[in-house]
């Protein structure tokens, strides 16, 4: 091999080297700008800490503000009811449960009757979870309103606002203990309508009802009905699941008593131990369009009186078993406008005019109602 030959050879191998060598540097100057592998972590590299921010916003709404107000006022209200002689012996006590709110420092608490009505040994469990004794002072079961007494400190005591003022399409929040388990459970809604009448089925109807969508649910029953100022605006008191004379489902249909009523019996009670109603003294059966057809009692609509009380208003004026009352204080009975809830939309004291149909006469008398009072 001549030296030129081996010259030849060794510039062939340090070009190789070289393009060898400027290639790799080039290539990884390409990876490194535009590879994803970049981005991956080399053991024993040094990394540049990335610094990650969370948002600390306290955020308060009318709503949680409302809650926060009302919320530790309101109550679980707990009832024993006795047990029932069977034929199997006397059944076992169970329980009975719903919602209440506090009203005022004393202890006084606003619940539904039909929470309480046939209980004994009642109990209200605090929002803390804090159990005080409570007796009942006294009810208005056509309000289905009951006032109860704590013995004990009280957390907090809602107010009453002025239901008059309430609109349809306004935010109300309801606080209340569903199932009698899940205490102080807040649902928020707006009010449907207001100036609802239901029938009760027990011959009068629940007059000058607020409907409303927030869910209520069975033990929600005399919790409040609260507005974005965190006033007691209703006492909630019952829902409809069905549709009337239909096989329909509906939901988000609850009824509120409006706080002015409410406000009215309970102080009422709170200041004289009882609520009254006008009295006139019969017992009846209400007179419907088929009933009339049926018996042949030549009136569509009425009050038949199948009971009239010794001594009471109604005897005093001589009103006798069979009569039928049409109308009171020029208000007809009928289907829009029951016996119970046009009587009672009079006063203990009050002198009124009664149309009466007997035995096919129409006359009128005018009786004094009394006062009897409803617990």
């Amino acid at each position: 091999m001549n030296f030129k030959r081996v010259l030849y050879i060794l510039l062939i191998g340090v070009v190789a080297f070289v393009s060898g060598t400027v290639g790799v540097l080039v290539g990884y100057k390409f990876l490194s700008m535009s590879s994803p592998v970049s981005n991956m972590i080399v053991p024993g590299a040094t990394t540049e800490t990335v610094s990650l921010s969370y948002a600390d916003t306290e955020i308060d709404t009318a709503v949680t503000k409302a809650v926060e107000e009302v919320g530790p006022a309101v109550v679980t209200v707990v009832g024993t009811v006795p047990g029932q002689m069977t034929f199997f012996g006397r059944s076992a006590d169970s329980q009975s449960s719903g919602s209440g709110v506090i009203i005022s420092t004393d202890g006084y608490i606003i619940t539904n009757n039909h929470v309480v009505v046939d209980t004994t040994d009642l109990v209200v469990v605090l929002s803390d979870g804090q159990q005080l004794p409570a007796e009942l002072i006294s009810t208005d079961v056509f309000a289905d309103l009951a006032v109860l007494k704590a013995d004990g400190e009280m957390p907090a005591v809602a107010t009453f606002g002025n239901s008059d003022n309430l609109k349809p399409g306004e935010t109300v929040i309801a606080i209340g203990s569903p199932l009698g388990q899940f205490r102080n459970t807040v649902t928020t809604g707006v009010i449907s309508a207001t100036g609802r009448s239901l029938d009760t089925g027990n011959g009068y109807f629940m007059e000058d009802l607020l409907q409303t969508d927030a869910a209520i649910n069975q033990g929600n029953s005399g919790g409040p009905l609260v507005n974005l100022n965190g006033e007691i605006v209703g006492i909630n008191t019952m829902i409809v699941r069905g549709g009337f004379g239909s096989t329909a489902v509906a939901e988000g249909l609850g009824f509120s008593i409006p706080s002015n009523t409410v406000r009215t019996i309970s102080d009422r009670i709170i200041t004289e131990g009882y609520f009254s109603r006008p009295y006139l003294g019969i017992s009846y059966q209400t007179i419907t369009p088929s009933i009339a057809r049926r018996y042949r009692l030549g009136t569509e609509w009425g009050a038949y009186i199948t009971k009239v009380d010794d001594g009471s208003p109604a005897a005093q004026v001589g009103l006798k078993h069979g009569d039928i009352i049409l109308s009171l204080a020029g208000v007809e009975i009928g289907e829009e406008n029951s016996y119970v809830n046009t009587l009672f939309d009079h006063q203990p004291g009050e002198e009124i005019e009664l149309r009466i149909l007997r035995i096919g006469d129409e006359f009128a008398v005018t009786v004094l109602l009394g006062e009897v009072r409803v617990r």
